[in-house]
């Protein structure tokens, strides 16, 4: 997932520039564009707000914020003719997105506890 971000609002640029982090490239090259105002010219633009309209809703979390950019990249990327069972079952996309984000938790957590068991060690 390769993310850019464009928002007026500095405190949310930098909430989520240190949520994305590893996502983060430039606006060239990006999937989606982050923004806090709503753009219709491009596909690419993921807008969070108050509006029903938005594609998320402020407050959010970042397990909220990351579900949603995969559902959105999901609906973006062409879809193969294995796909599109898939997507005429929206409980097997969700289930799909869902899956992925349950992996890269447990990446990140194992990732964690490795580390604070060799700085534990190396005292």
């Amino acid at each position: 997932m390769k993310i850019a971000i464009q928002c007026k609002s500095p405190l949310l640029q930098k909430s989520l520039e240190l949520f994305l982090e590893k996502y983060l490239c430039s606006i060239n090259k990006c999937e989606i564009v982050i923004r806090d105002e709503a753009c219709l010219e491009d596909k690419r633009c993921f807008y969070i707000g108050n509006t029903e309209d938005a594609d998320l809703q402020k407050p959010f979390s970042k397990a909220q914020l990351i579900l949603s950019l995969e559902k959105k990249l999901y609906t973006l990327k062409p879809v193969t003719s294995v796909k599109k069972e898939s997507v005429l079952n929206p409980q097997t996309m969700n289930f799909e997105i869902l899956e992925k984000r349950i992996e890269l938790l447990t990446q990140e957590y194992q990732e964690n506890i490795i580390r604070v068991v060799k700085a534990f060690y190396e005292k």
